[in-house]
């Protein structure tokens, strides 16, 4: 029989081995050790194969109380400089389905303190030093139903999170500073304290999502049996984290409004309230832009959401249910009509009055400006409202005037040219559409768009003019801006009232750009994201696009909700750490990553699998 001739090669079935082996010492020792696998062995008649040998029976001699144990083949080591930590558990077999990269891992000290760590990588290494890679191998492998587990060995990687010890019955945690021992058992962590304290969860808060690993819900023996991760509410423990600003990004068909409307719900509960400069407490308003006419229908109960869903909820302490305190502010623009068919919200109409304008030059301008003409129109509109001017119409007026186009440019104050451009950028279809149209301005309804307790949508889905949509917006929010950062506000309302700004589709309207608007609004925005805590003004910005979002509000978000993103520039923009970054592609909708230093280590979360007031059709 010659080395190419396998035709009766007969694999676990072979009877040795007819021939010389030509492939060195080495090789021809593995392959002898392989045939002795194979071939008969044993004694006084006996015939047995290998595989017919009896294991150790490992499962009597004692109950497992773990997964596994530390091993120190691959070196034991913890560090300050998380790269040269080595710290890696071996585990066993019974065990080995059930690990998986991330999953949360205790490892004891002798004196009962605890390392909480998660598995960052998995690996199987041979049990002893052999060559698999040959015809023998493969071939028995392919006979077999089982993958031989005990064959080889099955090692976990951990990353240390935190020690935790207890001080005065309170169990606390740490940074890593000890190396646990040898051959110490390694379980997963079950208990939500343990769970909770070794990522920094607080125990109240804002209801979020369940914590998770590989959108697998983590379990404990509790009831009920997740682990609920929520953000800080109480000045106890630092300032609510409302007010250090939230962004939620995602795809489309991610999840991201389902994962809002939640949110928000909890900031509109009855037993939510906040203490203010002048020590009254007062519930939070929210006014939520609307760009899909979603968010009004928080008004309405889910009839999806059952008794049995419910009571979990109550259990776990998460609101839900429609919020009657929810109103449709809508506005007027042109002939457009809103329909309002998706919920039962009462419905408030107003418009946006030109003298908004006298503090906010860049809502008129409809096209980019630059330094000179920024300036010119200032001076104009200064020089129109002094002389009692009040509406658009009337500005519109005011610049036609040629003899006022002739002074300006003979005194040297405007050029005829600069004042031209003013003319044209500022005399647009939308502005037209926007201002002075027929219902109460928004200035009149303050007390009606900030509700202690209370939802304001401002749906801008029936505006088919995405200029005159952005002035809106930007008016609305700029006077809940201005208002809540003046020192002498003209609505003391707003002033007084703890405030949640929602933005959906926040890229819009809050991006980086050249034109002297852009820099004014981004500039406002930002000063608003940095005395947000003082004023009691939180952002809650929205976006499946948040590489468009202008860095220096970006920078001003303290929590990150991260749902689907497909797009590498967005998930990079989104600043979160590259364990979380690489699973962002991948999930399903409503799974999401949590990035908030302020609040908790970087975790995974499944939201609620119901909205908590109704949503969609």
């Amino acid at each position: 029989m010659t080395l190419e001739d396998f035709t009766d090669f007969g694999g676990d079935d072979a009877e040795g081995d007819d021939g010389p082996r030509e492939n060195g010492e080495g090789a021809a020792r593995a392959d002898a050790d392989e045939a002795d696998s194979a071939s008969d062995v044993g004694t006084g008649g006996d015939r047995k194969t290998v595989d017919d040998f009896e294991r150790l029976p490992f499962d009597d001699l004692g109950a497992d109380t773990g997964i596994g144990a530390v091993s120190v083949s691959g070196g034991l080591r913890v560090s300050e400089d998380g790269d040269e930590t080595t710290l890696r558990a071996y585990v066993t077999t019974d065990n080995r389905e059930l690990v998986r990269l991330g999953k949360y891992l205790l490892v004891p000290y002798p004196d009962d303190e605890l390392l909480f760590s998660r598995i960052v990588a998995l690996e199987y290494a041979q049990e002893f030093e052999a060559d698999d890679a040959t015809e023998i191998h493969a071939r028995r492998a392919m006979r077999r139903d089982e993958f031989e587990e005990r064959d080889y060995k099955f090692v976990a990687d951990l990353e240390p999170v935190a020690v935790l010890y207890r001080e005065d019955g309170d169990l606390k945690r740490r940074m890593t500073d000890r190396v646990p021992k040898p051959g110490a058992v390694v379980r997963e962590a079950t208990d939500g304290e343990q769970i909770k304290t070794g990522l920094k969860i607080p125990e109240e808060g804002v209801f979020l999502g369940h914590l998770s690993v590989g959108g697998e819900k983590v379990r404990t023996a509790a009831e009920p049996p997740t682990v609920d991760y929520r953000l800080k509410d109480d000045y106890a423990d630092g300032d609510p984290l409302v007010f250090r600003h939230t962004l939620v990004a995602g795809g489309t068909g991610s999840g991201k409004t389902h994962a809002s409307k939640n949110i928000l719900r909890q900031y509109l509960d009855a037993s939510l309230s906040y203490p203010m400069n002048d020590g009254r407490t007062v519930r939070p308003a929210v006014v939520q832009f609307d760009p899909q006419d979603e968010y009004s229908q928080m008004h309405d109960d889910n009839p999806d959401l059952d008794a049995g869903f419910a009571r979990t909820l109550d259990r776990e302490g998460v609101a839900h249910g429609g919020h009657d305190d929810t109103v449709a502010m809508v506005p007027k623009v042109g002939g457009a009509t809103y329909p309002g068919e998706g919920h039962r919200a009462e419905q408030v109409r107003f418009t946006i009055p030109f003298s908004m304008v006298k503090r906010r030059p860049w809502l008129v301008a409809g096209a980019s400006l630059n330094d000179n003409q920024y300036n010119a129109l200032t001076l104009l509109l200064d020089r129109f409202f002094s002389k009692g001017g009040s509406t658009y119409g009337g500005f519109v007026d005011f610049l036609d005037d040629p003899a006022l186009r002739e002074e300006l440019d003979e005194s040297g104050r405007v050029h005829e040219a600069t004042y031209d451009a003013v003319m044209r950028k500022t005399r647009t279809k939308a502005a037209n559409q926007v201002f002075d149209r027929d219902a109460r301005p928004i200035t009149d309804l303050v007390h009606e768009l900030v509700r202690p307790g209370g939802l304001s949508c401002v749906p801008t889905y029936h505006i088919n003019d995405s200029r005159a949509t952005e002035i809106v917006v930007l008016a609305v929010a700029s006077l809940l801006v201005d208002e809540k950062l003046s020192n002498s506000p003209q609505h003391q309302r707003i002033k007084d009232t703890p405030l949640v700004v929602g933005m959906d589709e926040a890229h819009n309207f809050l991006a980086d750009a050249e034109s002297v608007q852009a820099r004014k609004v981004v500039t406002k925005f930002t000063e608003a994201a940095k005395q947000g805590r003082k004023e009691r003004l939180g952002l809650f910005l929205i976006t499946q696009d948040p590489q468009d979002v202008a860095e220096a509000v970006f920078k001003q978000v303290n929590t990150k909700v991260v749902l689907n993103l497909g797009d590498e520039d967005a998930i990079k923009s989104v600043n979160i750490p590259a364990s979380l970054a690489d699973k962002v592609p991948y999930m399903e909708k409503g799974q999401m990553v949590v990035y908030s230093p302020d609040n908790s280590e970087p975790v995974e979360l499944t939201g609620l699998s119901k909205c908590v007031t109704r949503h969609g059709d």
